[in-house]
């Protein structure tokens, strides 16, 4: 409190008591997979990384590629409105970027001789895009009075096209050297000089020509399920998302691929991973996106779901079937369709959804963009089959499109079988913890008390407006309690404040039925 001594005016600011609470992040996604490579800026990172959209993936890790899922995961998710989400790298057994100088990168490395040293590898030069075959052309610039030249020109070539160019290159130590310039601009190569002891800089440039390099497809079926599960004091994995405070869903679409040996999906490694997450999900408070083993016809899944699975879990969800989208490297197989898991659209469109209409409104009966098709066509008697057991159909609807048609979790909990209401408890939930740090080592007594309500009841008013919570009346929607009742003697002199929040959620119409009868006329109108 301020001391007055001197006559005069004084002005103070003074808080007004209350902190407004403001909502949360609701549609953050992380995905755990296989990359092209690693990032380019890092060969060895696989924390989660923060992208924002389509083409920060692509320089980041590279596009499409055979023997991963996550990169079509990733479009999807941006593809269907999906705005910020967080990429974990699990290693596959010869991925380019962790090849990196190996002996075994095989096509995907190439080692340039030096011009003057032919017996010195000068450069090591590596394809990391999208695509491929590349040629890498190395061109030496004309010097005067026949001088060694000290600077060269990489160019990358793709089907004969020059789309990559980087000149005045040195091996020196100044603005222009070759792995500054060509790791931190190129998105198709990666290059590392080896050290050369005694070997001065004009001797290290490599001699002008054109180096084949052919990507090499990552392989994930060496993945094991610990290498998806990482370790939270490496980061890594799925225990390496507890420094992504604000992923709100995870998902793992590679898991597929890493299970598959000899075209045979192995289901125990599947359940493994797929356990993994939930556990996950149900320690932080996130929703996982689950996809089904391929291939599986819709008594099949039914029977996976109940025999083999086995998940009771609120926060986890499942869609079924994969999605067909078209093939963005046709040449390669001759396919012009590719099937993958559904998980990355779902994401998507839960965030798409979050955007447009809000957390509490159920993400189904929405159209998936980017799918041409699904893999399995469902009828309504197949879906009376999994519907109950959890399983949310994706299905065609001729002109209507291809849409999400259902919205439950896998817990056997009636009070948490929504999609929407366990992920409007969540948001309802993390902004009130966000909000109210304010409130702890304050007094605890009746001011604090009636603080605390005016802060919550203010919060829970704005989503009854936007039609969050069930009533036709905010005392109908919620209550918010925080008296002598709550807060006992003794439970303030443990230092507790206790605050007891009731909500009513809306729920979706699941089942919408119009009972129709014949009207005789003359008889009284039922209103």
């Amino acid at each position: 409190m301020a001391t007055y001594l001197t006559p005069g005016v004084y002005v103070e600011e003074v808080s007004s008591g209350s902190k407004p609470i403001e909502g949360v992040g609701t549609a953050v996604a992380a995905f755990v997979g296989v990359t092209a490579h690693a990032p380019a800026d890092d060969p060895h990172d696989v924390t989660p990384r923060l992208i924002t959209n389509w083409s920060e993936y692509t320089r980041l890790y590279g596009g499409f590629v055979d023997g991963a899922m996550l990169p079509h995961a990733v479009y999807g998710y941006f593809a269907n409105g999906g705005g910020s989400c967080y990429i974990v790298r699990v290693p596959a057994a010869n991925e380019a970027g962790d090849a990196a100088g190996s002996d075994d990168a095989g096509t995907a490395t190439t080692a340039l001789p030096a011009g003057n040293r032919p017996e010195l590898e000068t450069l090591h030069v590596h394809a990391i895009g999208e695509g491929g075959p590349y040629d890498v052309v190395v061109e030496i610039p004309d010097t005067d009075d026949n001088k060694p030249a000290t600077r060269f020109a990489l160019k990358v070539l793709a089907g004969g096209r020059e789309t990559e160019t980087h000149e005045n290159l040195t091996f020196g130590s100044g603005s222009r050297n070759v792995e500054t310039v060509v790791n931190r601009e190129s998105t198709t190569i990666r290059v590392e000089a080896p050290p050369q002891q005694g070997v001065a800089a004009a001797e290290r440039v490599p001699a002008a020509g054109t180096y084949r390099l052919d990507p090499v497809a990552p392989e994930p079926s060496a993945i094991a399920p610990t290498d998806f599960e990482g370790a939270e004091e490496e980061r890594s994995g799925i225990r390496g998302l507890v420094i992504a405070e604000d992923v709100t869903m995870v998902a793992v679409p590679d898991l597929v691929t890493a299970a598959t040996t000899n075209g045979d999906v192995d289901l125990d490694r599947f359940k493994a991973v797929q356990t993994t997450l939930i556990d996950h999900c149900e320690l932080t408070g996130r929703m996982a996106i689950l996809d089904p083993p391929p291939g599986l016809r819709p008594q099949q899944v039914k029977q996976w779901r109940t025999e083999t699975a086995m998940y009771d879990a609120k926060y986890a969800t499942l869609y079924y079937p994969w999605l067909e989208v078209p093939n963005p490297a046709p040449n390669g197989n001759g396919r012009t369709r590719l099937r993958v898991p559904p998980c990355g659209h779902v994401a998507g469109i839960w965030a798409r959804n979050d955007a447009t209409r809000g957390v509490w409104k159920a993400p189904a009966n929405e159209v998936v963009r980017g799918a041409v098709n699904v893999a399995t066509a469902i009828t309504s008697g197949e879906q009376e089959q999994l519907n109950p057991i959890g399983v949310n159909c994706i299905r065609a609807f001729g002109t209507r499109g291809i849409r999400v048609w259902g919205a439950r979790t896998l817990s056997s909990d009636p009070e948490w079988r929504y999609v929407n209401v366990r992920r409007l408890f969540n948001f309802i939930e993390e902004s009130i913890l966000q909000g109210t740090q304010w409130i702890v080592f304050e007094p605890n007594d009746m001011a604090l008390w009636q603080k605390v309500k005016r802060t919550i009841n203010a919060f829970l008013i704005g989503l009854w407006r936007q039609g969050a919570l069930l009533g036709a009346t905010p005392a109908q929607a919620f209550y918010v309690k925080c008296d002598e009742e709550t807060n006992p003697p003794e439970s303030i002199d443990e230092g507790k404040l206790v605050v007891e929040i009731g909500i009513a959620p809306v729920k979706p119409a699941e089942f919408v039925i119009f009972r129709i009868s014949q009207w005789q006329e003359g008889a009284e109108a039922i209103e």
